[in-house]
């Protein structure tokens, strides 16, 4: 146990803070991917309060954070990460009556695809379309996430937040800056606590159909192994998918990594694969359709932990054109 670890459970516990910590723990038990080295302290919450107090600690005692829901759109390093990671498993739900519809406040480590089959089944429509998103509420939001022609800046009202100055504070949908698979939130450290979104009176029944149309048409086109879903967001007016396919990589792979065969835009965990077999399936596939193509591949999953400078900035950087490698978000 490193002395960081000690100092944080220690005041925690002369805290009363919640929550189950484990020291060292591999973030790959914890991540979609099963890929993943060690965290110095992983602590599990499931009240806001525990929350908060946890984020207050680690700001106070000037250790790094991450906080993350369910581990699905990331790809941890094979070195782990340093400091604090908090998985946010708050999961309440509270309906506000309003007399346009009804608006739902929601904690943001709830489950996205247990609240769009819960609500379905209450014959509250609106979020249908996301029961095949395996994240968090709190983690589509960060990315805006989307299927179907449909995404979370649809539905949401405004979120309440712990900002990057340790300040709770309400945000309106307008302030988020949602984007295609993005938002204000990449890069920063304010951390997401709850979410309004807005529904209406639909038939359950209608509801429960789209449910079923959706969910079937996911397990049609989605690979069942371990992965982080699409890897690389869809360049304006293709599919990457497509691309690279066109560019001859599905089916490839390094080490236990491999380019889905099922689909293109997946890369899928066959067994024993690394952190580092997956970032250079990223790079020859960006660099493969970069040459085919002309198209430069953003990605759509988060590479976090402790990375090497070099191997990060090949795997998400620039290349083929001037401008600089983007700066990585971290958390």
């Amino acid at each position: 146990m490193t002395e960081m670890a000690l100092s944080l459970l220690t005041q925690a516990e002369q805290e009363g803070l919640g929550g189950r910590a484990l020291v060292d723990e591999p973030l790959a038990r914890h991540t979609s991917y099963r890929i993943g080295g060690p965290a110095d302290l992983y602590v599990v919450v499931r009240r806001e309060e525990d929350l908060l107090g946890w984020l207050t600690l680690a700001r106070r005692q000037g250790v790094s954070y991450f906080v993350m829901g369910r581990g699905t759109n990331l790809l941890v390093a094979d070195e782990g990460m340093r400091g604090i990671v908090i998985e946010n498993r708050c999961r309440g739900v509270r309906s506000l009556t309003r007399s346009e519809g009804i608006l739902l406040r929601v904690q943001a480590g709830g489950s996205l695809s247990s609240l769009a089959r819960r609500t379905a089944k209450e014959g509250l429509g609106g979020l249908e379309w996301a029961v095949g998103i395996p994240g968090t509420v709190g983690g589509a939001i960060v990315n805006n996430a989307g299927t179907y022609g449909s995404s979370i800046a649809q539905r949401l009202q405004r979120v309440t937040l712990l900002d990057n100055q340790g300040v709770l504070r309400w945000m309106e949908v307008s302030e988020l800056e949602l984007g295609y698979r993005t938002s204000r939130f990449k890069g920063e450290s304010s951390v997401i606590l709850s979410a309004d979104f807005a529904l209406q009176a639909e038939s359950a029944d209608l509801l429960s159909e789209r449910v079923a149309s959706c969910e079937r048409e996911r397990r049609k086109s989605q690979p069942k192994e371990p992965s982080a879903g699409s890897v690389f967001k869809n360049p304006g007016g293709e599919y990457a998918g497509r691309l690279i396919e066109k560019a001859g990589l599905k089916g490839d792979r390094i080490g236990d990594a491999q380019i889905s065969p099922l689909h293109a835009n997946y890369i899928v965990n066959l067994g024993q694969a690394r952190a580092s077999d997956v970032a250079a399936l990223v790079r020859l596939v960006r660099e493969r359709v970069w040459q085919k193509h002309g198209t430069l591949l953003e990605l759509e999953i988060e590479l976090v932990g402790d990375w090497e400078p070099e191997e990060l900035a090949a795997t998400i950087g620039s290349f083929g054109q001037d401008e600089e490698c983007r700066d990585h978000p971290r958390l």
